[in-house]
This record gives C-alpha cells, structure tokens and sequence, in this order.
C-alpha cells in the first residue's frame, strides 16, 4: 500500500470534528478514539458497556482498514474515574484475548459527550 487514506467508517459515530475514524499510512493505522454510543446515539450509564462499544468501534475501524485485533501495537485510554479501571478490563481482555498491546491509561475531568466515561484510541501495525 502507497500513499495515506482516510477513512470515515460507515456506521460509525459521526466525527464530531475536523478528522476521521482511521487513518493507514504504510503499514501503521491509527483510529481516533471511540466513546461508548450505541447505534441509537444511547449512551450506556455502565462504563464496562461504554468500553464494549467503543472497542466494537475500533474493530470496525480497523477491518476497514485491513488489520485486527492482533495488529494492535498499543492503545490509550482515557477515564474520567481511573478506578473504572476494573470495570472495563473485562472487554478488554475479550477483546484482545492473547494479543496484549502496550497501554496508557490517562484520567480525565471530561470527554466529548457528559455520559462518555471511557474514550479509547488505538495503533495498529500490520506486517
């Protein structure tokens, strides 16, 4: 693959800014970070169902981009209450399964919807 293609994924949350869901240069893919809204534009008051939907959104990205879980090199998190930690491992761990990848987890006072309690951003690299 040549060249950098941006991708606004189809079903996915909106962007609520200037950029879009996925961005592959090369081998490496970037995807913006995903809160937890559901299709109906609902957001779950549960943060372990907030982290499900957002990672059900990076795996979107992702396939749409080429790659998979597997492919993931590191994610950041972002929590508004960093002992939810324990809360959203859980999809964590289904989600990734075997293939951990490098992590941050940053707390925040905010993100971009008032219900958002977890926002969660991934690179992937695929060989």
């Amino acid at each position: 693959m040549t060249g950098i293609q941006r991708l606004i994924v189809e079903g996915q949350l909106t962007p609520v800014s200037h950029y879009c869901h996925v961005v592959r240069a090369g081998n490496t893919i970037w995807v913006s970070g995903a809160i937890g809204v559901a299709p109906d534009g609902s957001v779950p008051a549960d943060v372990g169902q907030q982290a499900e939907i957002a990672l059900a959104s990076i795996d979107a990205c992702l396939k749409a981009a080429g790659a998979g879980p597997e492919h993931v090199v590191k994610v950041n998190v972002y929590l508004t209450d960093v002992a939810d930690r324990t809360k959203i491992n859980p999809a964590r761990q289904r989600y990734f399964g075997e293939h951990r990848p490098a992590s941050t987890l940053v707390g925040v006072t905010a993100l971009v919807l008032a219900e958002a309690k977890v926002e969660i951003e991934a690179t992937a690299v695929v060989p």
